[in-house]
């Protein structure tokens, strides 16, 4: 039974099925669609969320020819009346826009092109139809057009494309045609990172209305995406649009992993132990009323347990993400935007109004439109709806939490580096053994940046936290040797340094309970005279070694210095 593989970045229904693959049975998914579909349905869930799978699964079902042997042995399979009636009967244009990226417009509409292109090219037996006339085969061959390797079409078939493929298709099978478009919204993402937001949203605008609006070919569509561009930007005129959002109860269960899932999963691999552990990192997510885990998460941290039992749990969903869009919020962050996002680290709530339909060019136009794409797009989750549009927000796991501690760590550094003058006063004040200014400057940095408090947080991220900071300010002095976390003596000293001048500095931080700092600085003073830490600097031929007990709580510290060799 365990030798079952997980399906680590595989989203293909078809290959996981085939292959011997764990699968989490969402198939009940197609029951619902069907029996509350809309014309043209958008669903709107973060990434890493089984988007691309859920609709590789609709593609497989519904698809003439398709296998029907993949559904054997699932919850669908029970629905016997439902798969007779809906299985292997439609054609299915199925497309992913994730790849339609560039650092121009033109670059973007080639990528566009190769999505369509290709698409279109699997459906070549339409040459062949004889229920197809010249004008229909010539209009085909347009749309899969290559020369040199590059799709030909112009701009004005490409709009057209969807919709002169559906046509084609329900001509020849005499069926209407379901059409899948997953990660929609990315070509509007790129286009606005890379300046050229305008052109795509008049393209995508154009193709989407053409292909969804008022097209007899077509029995229904959906569409996947992160967020939910606005109707005015790219659905202009569609009537016939179903959004279910993160918010929306109906489908709520079929996006991520529930509890359930969860269990099953750690049952068949034997690690059920681990449950709590996966609750505190990767569950916390509301989508509707379910609590649901990020699935990504699950299935890497389960694969990395079969091999190694101690594996401490990681960032996987965190990291596969430029994280953009925290970091347009801490560079626009205020003193009041940071006390907020202060409040969620240590495991506090916040209230927001959330717009949930969206322009990419909203999301620049005020701090309150970033609070409500980081709520789509899984950074936040909902506590409590309020009246109005108003939400308790929270981080939604450990996951999500340290990635904002080291975000705003690296925040803290670029921020800081803007006035080198002020930080070779405060480098200056260690070598001097000067320590109310160390004292005060540090407070003052301190105060610039947010605190770390929360007793979810492990103790060593807390003061890891505190050490990279300091670590950062103390690394602008190019010519000073720097060692973290270094072996002097009898153990590993957070921080030692070694200046030119040939003054030996030992640094211990501790992160202060209660907000006792002197007991926190007197035992971290203590530690670098037990485990002798000053000796690897005695060896390296220091004339001079001063010793600082550093204490941080939150936004408060203290700063004791030791004998001196």
């Amino acid at each position: 039974m365990q030798n079952k593989k997980l399906p680590i970045g595989i989203d293909g229904f078809e290959k996981i099925r085939s292959n011997d693959f764990y699968y989490v049975d969402k198939t009940m998914f197609i029951t619902e669609l069907l029996r509350n579909w809309g014309e043209v349905n958008l669903f709107t869930r973060p990434r890493r969320f089984g988007k691309s799978l859920n609709m590789s699964m609709l593609k497989c079902f519904f698809e003439i020819g398709g296998n029907k042997a993949l559904f054997e042995g699932l919850k669908i399979a029970q629905e016997k009346s439902l798969c007779q009636e809906y299985m292997g009967r439609f054609p299915v244009i199925s497309i992913s826009l994730k790849s339609v990226d560039g650092p121009d417009f033109q670059t973007a509409l080639i990528a566009l092109k190769r999505v369509i292109g290709n698409e279109a090219r699997r459906f070549s037996f339409l040459l062949e139809s004889n229920c197809l006339n010249t004008d229909d085969k010539a209009l085909y061959q347009g749309i899969g057009a290559i020369k040199d390797g590059t799709f030909t079409m112009d701009e004005s078939i490409l709009i057209d494309s969807l919709r002169t493929l559906s046509e084609l298709l329900y001509k020849h099978y005499k069926e209407k045609v379901i059409l899948l478009i997953d990660e929609y919204d990315v070509p509007l993402d790129k286009a606005f990172q890379n300046g050229y937001y305008n052109e795509m949203a008049g393209l995508i605008r154009n193709m989407f209305g053409n292909a969804l609006k008022t097209n007899d070919s077509l029995y229904f569509a959906v569409l996947t995406g992160c967020l939910r561009i606005s109707k005015e930007s790219i659905f202009t005129g569609l009537n016939n649009l179903k959004v279910h959002t993160i918010s929306d109860v109906r489908y709520d269960e079929y996006f991520g992993f529930i509890d359930e899932d969860v269990d099953e999963l750690l049952s068949f691999y034997g690690l059920t132990e681990y449950k709590q552990v996966f609750q505190d990192w990767y569950n916390g997510y509301l989508f509707g009323k379910v609590h649901v885990y990020c699935p990504w998460d699950v299935i890497n941290y389960c694969d990395v347990l079969m091999w190694d039992k101690d594996a401490e749990p990681e960032n996987y969903w965190a990291n596969t993400s430029g994280n953009d869009i925290i970091r347009r919020l801490l560079k626009r962050a205020d003193q009041t935007t940071r006390d907020e996002i202060g409040q969620l680290i240590n495991g506090g709530t916040i209230v927001k109004t959330i717009r949930q339909e969206l322009t990419y060019r909203d999301i620049e136009d005020s701090i309150d439109n970033i609070w409500s794409v980081l709520y789509s797009t899984g950074y936040l989750t909902r506590k409590e709806r309020l009246p109005g549009k108003q939400m308790r927000l929270a981080l939604p796991n450990r996951e999500v939490k340290e990635l904002f501690i080291d975000l705003v760590e690296d925040w803290f550094q670029e921020t800081t580096y803007s006035n080198m003058t002020r930080i070779h006063r405060f480098c200056a004040a260690f070598p001097q053994g000067n320590v109310p200014v160390i004292q005060e400057m540090l407070h003052d940095y301190l105060w610039d940046s947010i605190s770390i408090r929360d007793t979810a947080v492990r103790k060593n991220m807390k003061e890891n936290f505190y050490h990279g900071m300091l670590l950062g300010l103390l690394r602008s002095q190019g010519n000073w040797l720097i060692q973290s976390n270094a072996e002097t003596g009898e153990g590993y000293s957070d921080i030692s340094i070694c200046t030119p001048e040939r003054t030996g500095i030992i640094i211990e931080l501790k992160y202060a309970k209660r907000g006792e700092l002197k007991a926190a600085c007197e035992k971290a003073l203590e530690q670098i005279e037990e485990r002798k830490y000053a000796a690897a600097l005695e060896h390296r031929g220091m004339k001079k070694i001063l010793k600082y007990g550093i204490a941080f709580y939150e936004k408060d510290c203290m700063v004791v210095m030791g004998s001196r060799h």
